[in-house]
């Protein structure tokens, strides 16, 4: 081509989760050995039957078809608040959120209205790879924050202050973390906001699995619980994707202090004027008719993490988990002379099960893979472990 392309575009390596169902040979493969797929993280169930009738009624509506509001239906910016007040047990206002095309499109905004090329970003390591991608995009350094398997690969607090320069604009944390499953404690994510707060800059919560806590959990921090928290530095980022089996309809939201949400409105205005408006009537109808299906649901990951914990205990593999959670293991490969993304390719091209290799999640994650579990049905996860054992024999 003859025209210039952004070099911080074609610096970055293709979308991972393209490039793993790339590896796939399904053509080798019979009937007796079908493909488990658990790289991407999606849900293995469609929407609520209600939730589509509902939607299927909605969409011979006229006006559903056009703009929102650029923050969003207020209806649902209500609900959500509603909803984020009773999960955190703390004060949120509709003024407080703002609508967005699923949680990706929150963490981008919240950058841009947060960064500037040049500056920098603190990201736990490993790290959620589409964040990396949108960082490396605007130009923004990333400054490593290492997790480690001896601590539940759980970011250490203690260790965050001395990364801070002054071109740091924020701290990011994943809870329930993507890649790895890990919960972050409530005590570990109040010291990450007090050094946030000490030295003038964001801590970016993304909580897209906050859903998947387990059911006795309570709740998952107690940032909201102080009545100044929006002079905290907080920002909270939310997905419906998972919780309602709507990723294709894309729909999350930032919630967080009034005056960023109205820079926040400036970047959703000329990315997409607004989110899409049969995705926020989705989550709305979620947030008001789905609470037994989300807790049903909750249900069923507790039982697919209790699965294929004791699948993989009563297997020879040597594969280990290093940490696991909502939707996510984060295993340990026994091979100390090949590298994660070797053997990624090997167990989809010789076993016909797609996983993640940890290379693509940060530095130093040779030796780990992340496996989707979510995707599958429990009773698939012998099969999984079974696989496992199979490629080491």
């Amino acid at each position: 081509m003859s025209y210039p392309k952004s070099p911080l575009v074609t610096a970055i390596e293709e979308p991972p989760v393209a490039e793993a169902a790339s590896w796939l040979q399904p053509d080798l493969f019979g009937a007796d050995k079908p493909l488990i797929n658990v790289s991407q993280a999606v849900p293995g169930y469609g929407p609520a039957p209600e939730l589509c009738d509902h939607l299927a009624s909605m969409v011979t509506q006229e006006d559903t078809a056009f703009y929102t509001h650029v923050e969003g239906i207020p209806a649902l910016r209500d609900a959500l608040a509603r909803d984020t007040a009773v999960s955190y047990d703390g004060g949120v206002t509709p003024s407080d959120v703002m609508i967005t095309a699923g949680c990706n499109q929150a963490f981008y905004i919240a950058m841009m209205a947060l960064a500037v090329s040049g500056s920098s970003v603190i990201l736990p390591s490993p790290w959620y790879f589409n964040h990396r991608m949108v960082l490396d995009m605007m130009g923004i350094e990333i400054i490593p924050l290492p997790c480690r398997p001896d601590n539940g690969m759980v970011p250490d607090p203690s260790e965050v202050e001395a990364l801070i320069r002054a071109d740091t604009r924020a701290i990011v944390l994943v809870t329930p973390n993507n890649p790895t499953g890990a919960i972050y404690p409530r005590d570990t994510i109040a010291q990450f906001l007090d050094v946030a707060n000490r030295h003038g800059i964001a801590l970016i919560m993304d909580e897209t699995y906050r859903d998947f806590l387990p059911s006795d959990y309570g709740t998952p921090h107690d940032t909201y619980t102080d009545p100044g928290w929006r002079d905290s530095g907080l920002i909270h980022l939310y997905s419906f994707s998972k919780v309602f089996s709507l990723t294709g309809y894309r729909a999350g939201a930032v919630v967080a202090d009034p005056t960023f949400i109205c820079e926040a409105a400036k970047v959703m205005d000329c990315l997409a004027i607004c989110a899409p408006h049969i995705g926020q009537l989705a989550a709305l109808y979620g947030l008001q008719h789905l609470g037994d299906w989300r807790a049903e649901k909750r249900s069923l990951m507790a039982g697919r993490i209790d699965a294929f914990q004791s699948a993989m205990e009563h297997s020879n593999s040597g594969y280990r988990i290093r940490s696991i959670g909502a939707y996510f293991a984060y295993m340990e490969h026994p091979y100390q002379d090949q590298d994660s993304k070797q053997v990624a390719i090997r167990l989809a091209r010789e076993h016909n099960l797609s996983c993640m290799p940890g290379s693509m999640f940060g530095p130093d994650q040779d030796r780990m893979l992340r496996f989707a579990f979510a995707n599958v049905e429990t009773a698939l996860t012998g099969d999984i472990a079974a696989r496992l054992a199979e490629d080491v024999m």
